[in-house]
């Protein structure tokens, strides 16, 4: 079998945690071997291996899911929720066989006559925010029917894997990631009586953003483009998921206490 790594910050190359992991998978037989683009998936690889940060994961992610390849997030930065695996760990983790195989959702975007979009698929959530000054008013169906106007400084649509990040800064719920639903949430909104929404994740979500500016900013995840206010854009599930390679252990509950660290009060200890 083949492994596969993507690695976004070059000076990784030459981190000794890094050469260290290499070399124990190549021990046990695995041929290891980088890539930049799904296309760069040689036959017979079994997994992905990110080597970085949750950042790093979210870019792996475009790289494997359409191949239905699963990723192992390889922690060689600081929180590492994503990218929950010590490099130390996931060689013995990978020879046991003790790990287990989640699907996590993932969207698919497109703007309304602006054609295909590159890459359009994101893991954690697609946004829509303000390039200049001006306050957005943000129109939102939920499967056609209309909600009440957002006038905020954006709005963000999460799957429940990317509650625990934008999502949760803005005030969104956390969603356990077994969970198969969408979180729409605002972004600094100006009327405080709308507050985020969760929907059922078979939903198709319509946004159109209209602003005194001529553009508005549209990401997904860590990448980002311009598109005209008044556009129309549409978020759904896309029509695969991602495989993520975890050890069997592993908590979501657990991973919440240690790298958000919820619930932290004196009176719990």
């Amino acid at each position: 079998m083949k492994a596969a790594y993507y690695i976004k910050k070059d000076r990784l190359h030459d981190d000794p945690r890094f050469i260290s992991l290499k070399q124990q998978l190549e021990e046990d037989g695995l041929e290891c071997y980088e890539v930049k683009a799904t296309a760069d998936l040689q036959p017979s690889t079994g997994m992905l291996l990110s080597i970085g940060g949750d950042g790093t994961f979210l870019s792996a992610a475009t790289i494997a899911a359409p191949a239905g390849i699963p990723v192992v997030g390889v922690n060689m930065g600081r929180v590492g929720f994503l990218s929950a695996n010590q490099p130390d760990e996931v060689a013995p983790l990978i020879k046991s066989g003790e790990y287990l195989l989640e699907e996590r959702s993932v969207l698919e975007a497109s703007v309304h006559g602006l054609g295909p979009i590159d890459n359009p698929f994101a893991f954690n959530e697609v946004c829509v925010s303000r390039l200049g000054a001006a306050m957005l008013g943000v129109d939102v169906t939920v499967d056609g029917v209309p909600l009440p106007t957002y006038w905020a400084d954006g709005l963000l649509v999460a799957t429940s894997t990317g509650s625990t990040a934008y999502s949760l800064s803005v005030g969104g719920p956390i969603c356990h990631p077994a969970s198969r639903v969408l979180i729409i949430a605002p972004i600094s909104p100006h009327n405080l009586n709308l507050r985020p929404l969760v929907v059922p994740d078979t939903a198709k979500v319509e946004i159109v953003v209209h602003s005194r500016d001529a553009k508005v900013r549209m990401t997904m995840d860590n990448r980002n483009m311009e598109v005209e206010q008044g556009a129309r854009i549409t978020v759904q599930m896309a029509q695969f998921s991602l495989k993520m390679l975890r050890p069997s252990k592993s908590n979501f509950i657990e991973a919440l206490k240690s790298k958000l660290f919820w619930g932290e009060d004196v009176r719990n200890l």
